[in-house]
């Protein structure tokens, strides 16, 4: 047993610079909650964060826009009762065109008997 013992003594005491080295760029690297990854990671989030923000701002400027147009203008609001609620005046017709394929009668029934 002291033989063993021994040579882990000396493999330990021979490399222990190298063995110390190691294990703290693990630790700094990797490992760490403030490690090189997590700040590659935070990055990463701060970037998307970003562009999110960026997007909600744009948005925000159109809807202000939008909102002193809805203010000044009377047009505008008949213009957006037509185009989001399909509201229409006395003397209009509205078609709402939809892209969703509708089931026939004959394959839903072909679908059910298999």
């Amino acid at each position: 047993m002291s033989k063993i013992t021994g040579h882990i003594y000396n493999f330990f005491s021979r490399f222990k610079f190298h063995i110390v080295i190691i294990f703290g760029v693990l630790i700094v690297g990797v490992l760490d909650e403030n490690s090189f990854m997590k700040r590659i990671e935070y990055a990463y989030q701060i970037e998307d964060l970003k562009a999110e923000i960026q997007k909600y701002d744009s948005q925000y400027q159109h809807d202000t826009q939008q909102l002193k147009e809805l203010k000044t203008d009377p047009k505008a609001i008949a213009r957006v009762a037509r185009e989001r609620y399909f509201m229409k005046a006395d003397d209009e017709d509205i078609f709402v065109l939809s892209d969703d394929e509708q089931q026939t009668e004959n394959t839903a029934k072909n679908e059910t008997t298999e």
